[in-house]
């Protein structure tokens, strides 16, 4: 939706990041945005979709975005990734999605819902399609960070050292820096205020809910530093104070 999107892109390009990935719901795709970031060096788009069929909890289905994504198959020289959500539908339909975005010639990738505190809470039919779906994908689908969803599945947890509010920032629509989504309240400070200072204290403070967190761009990000050590510079509240 942002006008300046394509020249935000180019900026990171000419920046020198290694890759400049954007996530959209896939509502907004057309040719002219799509060859707009072809343009500006956009090197990933995930779009995740929640099943093939609307429901009342989710419209971010394949009959909506059909459209959209046959547009970013036939226009982007970007890598498009399809993240099949298990646990928003029906298993079938998970399957279902896994299964055209291979043949459109997307990468599938398989992702697993959560609580808002970001917890698993899967049934058995939905565990069974994960494992299903595995297979099917192949090494993709255990994704990077240690392969920590089949660890929490297994295990029940898959402790990692979060560096949440360092690698990784997420800031809300009020312009604060929160550790993730799943966490807001738990830490908040003003982007304007955020120093390098900042960067340095939360790269080192352990997150209480790291034990049991799927959200996987915050492991994504944390997995670089898995060798470092990691030393509390405060006291960070339980996740059942946020």
């Amino acid at each position: 939706m942002h006008p300046d999107l394509p020249m935000l892109t180019h900026k990171l390009t000419r920046m020198g990041f290694q890759r400049r990935i954007m996530l959209t719901n896939g509502y907004k795709i057309t040719p002219d945005l799509v060859r707009a970031l072809n343009e500006a060096g956009l090197t990933d788009l995930q779009v995740s979709v929640d099943g093939v069929e609307p429901q009342k909890v989710t419209k971010k289905v394949l009959r909506h975005l059909s459209g959209g994504l046959k547009v970013l198959a036939d226009y982007a020289s970007f890598k498009v990734v399809i993240n099949a959500v298990i646990g928003s539908a029906p298993p079938p339909e998970v399957i279902e999605v896994v299964m055209f975005a291979r043949k459109a010639g997307f990468t599938p990738s398989i992702q697993l819902i959560h609580d808002e505190q970001g917890r698993l809470h899967l049934t058995p039919e939905e565990l069974e399609t994960y494992w299903k779906l595995k297979r099917v994908v192949g090494r993709g689908a255990a994704g990077k960070a240690h392969d920590y969803k089949t660890r929490l599945i297994e295990q029940g947890e898959a402790p990692f050292k979060c560096r949440a509010g360092a690698r990784y920032l997420y800031i809300d629509e009020h312009g604060h820096v929160c550790w993730c989504s799943q966490t807001r309240g738990g830490f908040r400070k003003p982007l304007l205020d955020y120093t390098f200072k900042d960067l340095r204290a939360q790269f080192h403070t352990p997150k209480t809910c790291n034990r049991t967190c799927t959200v996987g761009c915050v492991r994504t990000a944390s997995a670089w530093d898995e060798w470092r050590a990691q030393k509390s510079s405060g006291n960070p509240k339980p996740l059942s104070t946020i």
